[in-house]
């Protein structure tokens, strides 16, 4: 197709540079570079002038509430968008459910409504399940390269991108984006005592985990302890499908929102049926209590519960005999993709190291948002509420790219996106996210200060203490990867170390297959400083096997599933009937989610990451019943 102008319908792949204005539809791949002006839609993937490999407006890393939200605004106002999860199904944790789902009572509502979301993504973009991401870099011409890796069974032949085979069945696949949305969610945050290494103790994430992915009970009678509110679904839960719920240990106070009476009103509903929940099935809530080890030859089979003062220093102890424990001290936000690509930083309420985003959800970097957990634990309505600012943000920063001399192409843009007549819900206004507070984004933003201000008074209501490092001995095991006992982290300090980077080198706490996630704050506590931003080249374990799999740029890039590239382009098609309309800020729109409705904590806040919290092949760290912190991050 070279000829000057093409005003004709073109249906057919144009492969050499098209020089004029088109002003007639292309429905075919445009794999050759376009510098005329497109006044027809684009329904065919742009390919990159550079590499010949197909790049998207939008790469989504993260499959629960904040990254389908945040790709399925994009896509809905044109943007070719492809989202990357590691889990077998979207959803993340909250909404982490079995190949057919249920709609239920709690902790299960809204989960229609997800689904919904998640079909009309499927329909108008590229999802890739069963992808974790291991590394992001930024390209010479500013694209970003997304590194997955996959187990996922490959089409034959092989897409080009995917490479072949590693020794261990996984395989490489790259993408390619000009734009990249970071939604991965957090893990579960877990705390060291003497025991916690024993078979039968998991994380709260990875108990509900095994429930709702796959119906499987951690054990038939279960202690449940910890701090914070995500206690509450989690034993409500278990109690529910069958389990003994021997207790409920909650080590802070009781009267956690005492000091935030309106912000604690929106959740009065939904805390009354948790504690009618435990009461129906006789489970005790006791507060100032916590299990501070855990007793088991092969096996947990008891725990010493301690009632403890302010401070979390043991008073008193008794002994549960039991043949699980669930606990939870909070949660890690994932931000590893972002500080490898040099996003700035900042210290949430808790002390966590969280992206620092503006109003529209952008980090420091060009070209990167972040949304969810990876900006501050808040829970699934604020991170889907994120998503949608982030994915209106990004359109409009597409539609400003076309004010900078790129062409509707470039961005994936077709007439009706770009004139902002994609019609209701589909297109961004013409004051962009974050261009104002008025209109739909006004209301939105407003929103997410609320939801914000909520979850940062429950990580200020449910603080972890310093007394938990009285619960320790010098045998008891710190970093389950390296078998560090606290003696050797203390030797290290002896030695010179000052903070939790020196006692890594000198005792290798941190160095083993999850590079100090689990251990990582408990670590850094003990060195007397607050957690640092995570520093890894490698945000997820990669066999060089895989590595090698690896092929040079410029191939096609896969599709859904890693099935080769799509040949029909964005799916932007179709109305609107996701659910992600704009909603009124009393709750009383689609989403239902206003600060008078059920709060962002009620359904534990690690909602939008790949990492599952269930078992992975056994490994001690996963949140199965090794124990592991059930990592929802992404992939």
């Amino acid at each position: 197709m070279t000829h000057d102008p093409a005003t004709g319908p073109e249906t057919g792949s144009a492969t050499n540079p098209v020089t004029g204005p088109v002003t007639g539809p292309v429905t075919g791949p445009v794999t050759g570079p376009v510098t005329g002006p497109v006044s027809g839609p684009v329904s065919g993937p742009v390919t990159d002038r550079v590499t010949d490999s197909v790049t998207y407006d939008l790469v989504v890393v993260g499959g629960g509430p904040a990254g389908v939200a945040g790709a399925l605004t994009a896509a809905l106002a044109g943007l070719s968008v492809a989202l990357v999860d590691s889990g077998p199904r979207l959803g993340g944790q909250y909404f982490r459910h079995a190949p057919v789902p249920k709609e239920g009572p709690e902790p299960g509502a809204g989960l229609a409504r997800f689904l919904r979301q998640a079909d009309a993504l499927t329909a108008r973009a590229d999802v890739l399940s069963r992808h974790q991401v291991w590394n992001v870099s930024r390209d010479p011409d500013g694209s970003l390269t997304v590194h997955c890796l996959t187990s996922a069974p490959a089409p034959s032949p092989h897409p080009a991108s995917s490479g072949g085979v590693g020794a261990g069945g996984e395989r490489a696949v790259v993408l390619r984006g000009r734009r990249l949305l970071i939604a991965t969610g957090a893990h579960d945050r877990p705390l060291p005592f003497p025991g916690w290494d024993l078979p039968g103790v998991l994380t709260a994430g990875g108990a509900q985990a095994l429930l709702k992915g796959g119906g499987v009970l951690a054990g038939r009678r279960v202690v449940v302890s910890g701090t914070g509110p995500f206690l509450l679904p989690v034993a409500t839960a278990l109690a529910g499908a069958g389990a003994r719920v021997l207790g409920v240990y909650e080590a802070n106070g009781g009267l956690g929102l005492a000091r935030h009476p309106l912000l604690a009103l929106g959740k009065a509903g939904e805390a009354a049926g948790y504690a009618a929940a435990l009461a129906r099935h006789r489970v005790p809530y006791r507060t100032r209590q916590a299990v501070i080890a855990a007793h088991g030859d092969t096996e947990v089979e008891a725990v010493t519960v301690a009632r403890l003062d302010a401070g979390w220093n043991v008073l008193a102890t008794r002994v549960v005999r039991c043949d699980a424990l669930a606990v939870g001290y909070g949660f890690v936000p994932q931000i590893e993709l972002g500080t490898q690509l040099g996003c700035a930083t900042r210290h949430d309420v808790d002390g966590s190291p969280v992206l620092a985003v503006d109003a529209t959800l952008r980090t420091s970097v060009p070209g990167v948002w972040a949304a969810g957990e990876p900006v501050g634990v808040g829970g699934w309505r604020l991170a889907e509420l994120e998503g949608r600012l982030a994915g209106r943000a990004i359109a409009e920063d597409a539609r400003l790219s076309l004010g900078r001399g790129v062409s509707a192409e470039d961005v994936g843009l077709g007439r009706g996106a770009v004139s902002g007549d994609a019609g209701p819900g589909r297109g961004v206004g013409a004051r962009g996210a974050g261009s104002g507070r008025r209109g739909p984004d006004g209301v939105l933003a407003r929103r997410r200060e609320r939801w914000r201000a909520f979850g940062e008074a429950l990580q200020r209501a449910y603080p972890v203490r310093p007394g938990w490092q009285g619960w320790l001995r010098d045998d008891t095991i710190v970093c389950r990867c390296e078998e560090v006992p606290l003696a050797r982290v203390r030797e290290a300090q002896r030695l010179g170390a000052t903070d939790a980077r020196s006692i890594k080198l000198l005792a290798r706490p941190g160095m083993g297959w999850c590079q100090g996630r689990i251990c990582g704050y408990a670590v850094s506590c003990l060195a007397g400083e607050p957690p640092q931003p995570p520093r890894r080249p490698v945000a997820q374990p990669v066999t060089l096997g895989a590595l090698a799999t690896i092929e040079a740029p410029g191939t096609p890039h896969p599709g859904p599933d890693g099935d080769g590239p799509r040949s029909d382009g964005p799916r932007s098609d179709g109305p609107r009937s996701d659910g992600l309309g704009t909603g009124g800020p009393h709750g009383d729109g689609p989403h239902g989610d206003g600060p008078h409705g059920d709060g962002p904590h009620g359904d534990g806040p690690h909602d939008d990451g790949p990492h599952d919290g269930g078992p992975r092949d056994g490994r001690p760290h996963d949140g199965g019943r090794h124990g592991g912190a059930g990592e929802h991050s992404a992939h």
